[in-house]
């Protein structure tokens, strides 16, 4: 690309490098006319700083649809360039989904090139802003564009889930308690669309809650049961002997992971019944609505992916939650 300062004769079909106040405002990248040259000549100028494309370059805006064309996956919209930008923008409620990695390498296939996301597994909502496309210069080698096969992606909170939750109460148990723990649980789903099931309370024993849990296990079986079993004990669970995970095993069930590398969320239970039905152990921090480790779960089942041992263990950078930070009916903000 040519750039700099030029005297006028040569600045003609170029674009102005700078902002030129002539009367009127020219903004940068004002095309160069006889016109305008005509006004810089009037104001007593001898030059412009511009710059003009050179063979086998791209426009800035041509550049940016091209990695936007590439980047931009299912349920993401991308929009008109502005002064060599590209956003996209989710076309619904749902995950995002991109690869850091690729991200990364596109970014550093030249230094031209400008690609800032959301961070992945972020929950956004219709029309939220999720990537943007900038070129840094007016014009760029086309051959510094580069292939991406890793788009970013909205996935819906499409899964058919038909949740369930069944708490333990100790004697000093409160009902307002229990009823705090629904309402919250509750509404964690109705942001996703889904309706919760609340099951009556049972002890908080290796019996009682090991019956609760065969019942659901054998209801899970028909098409009106349930696929998802949350657990909300009376006590944290601190050891795959205690009474949670033993109740699992006596119903004939498995724990896969005790334990989380998310702060708060720690103490997050992941488990699967006897005819492989997820279970999950609620933390303690699962009766706030404060954004904890619960969340980072149950998202990713809503979008319909599998949460494995692996999934729970990658998820500790980032795992530091901000401290306040409320759920919203399109997302997770601070406050």
């Amino acid at each position: 690309m040519i750039f700099g300062e030029r005297p006028l004769a040569d600045c003609e079909g170029a674009i102005l490098a700078h902002a030129l106040m002539l009367g009127k405002r020219h903004p940068k990248g004002s095309p160069v006319t006889p016109q305008l040259l005509a006004e810089a000549a009037a104001h007593g100028l001898a030059t412009l700083w511009i710059a003009r494309a050179e063979s086998g370059e791209l426009p800035e805006a041509e550049a940016a649809l091209r990695l936007a064309a590439s980047l931009a996956g299912p349920g993401t919209i991308a929009r008109p360039p502005v002064h060599g930008r590209v956003n996209l923008h989710a076309a619904h409620d749902g995950l995002l989904l991109l690869d850091p990695a690729a991200i990364a390498a596109a970014n550093g296939a030249s230094e031209g090139i400008g690609i800032a996301t959301l961070g992945p597994y972020s929950p956004v909502a219709a029309g939220d802003l999720v990537a943007t496309i900038k070129i840094i210069p007016f014009n760029i080698p086309a051959g510094s564009i580069p292939a991406i096969s890793a788009p970013i992606r909205v996935l819906p909170w499409s899964a058919a889930r038909r949740p369930a939750l069944v708490q333990t109460r100790l004697p000093g148990t409160s009902a307002a308690m229990l009823a705090k723990t629904a309402a919250v649980t509750a509404e964690r789903f109705a942001r996703l669309g889904v309706a919760l099931h609340l099951l009556p309370p049972v002890d908080h024993g290796i019996a009682p809650l090991a019956a609760a849990i065969a019942r659901l296990a054998a209801a899970s079986s028909r098409a009106t049961g349930t696929d998802l079993l949350l657990i909300a004990g009376a006590s944290a669970t601190a050891d795959r002997r205690d009474i949670v995970p033993m109740a699992i095993a006596a119903a004939g069930g498995q724990t896969l992971r005790l334990g989380m590398p998310v702060d708060p969320g720690n103490l997050l239970l992941l488990a699967q019944a006897a005819d492989a039905t997820p279970i999950i152990g609620l933390p303690g921090c699962a009766r706030s609505p404060k954004r904890n480790g619960f969340d980072l779960v149950l998202e990713r089942l809503s979008a319909g992916l599998s949460v494995t041992p692996e999934t729970i263990a990658a998820m500790g950078a980032g795992g530091l939650l901000e401290s306040g930070g409320h759920p919203t009916p399109w997302g997770w903000t601070a406050g």
